[in-house]
């Protein structure tokens, strides 16, 4: 999982300092943007032709882990 992460990067000079997919203009945003909309992941691989299947995998567990922890209640 950890060589999946990889796939993630951020560059303050890209993307305004936004996780992006391998250093692409593609925004790991923009890839859970499409899922919430009903594309499924063949449908996104089609959309956006720079992309291969693990990148999918990978924005969806960056999400993940970026969302694992606690929140305070106030």
């Amino acid at each position: 999982m950890s060589e999946l992460l990889k796939r993630i990067t951020v560059n303050p000079k890209q993307c305004g300092g936004r996780p992006s997919i391998r250093g692409m203009r593609i925004r790991v945003s923009d890839v859970l943007d499409l899922f919430a909309a009903g594309l499924s992941a063949e449908q996104i691989l089609e959309e956006m032709p720079d992309l291969e299947a693990d990148d999918l995998k990978a924005a969806l567990i960056y999400a993940s882990r970026k969302l694992n922890h606690p929140v305070l209640v106030a």
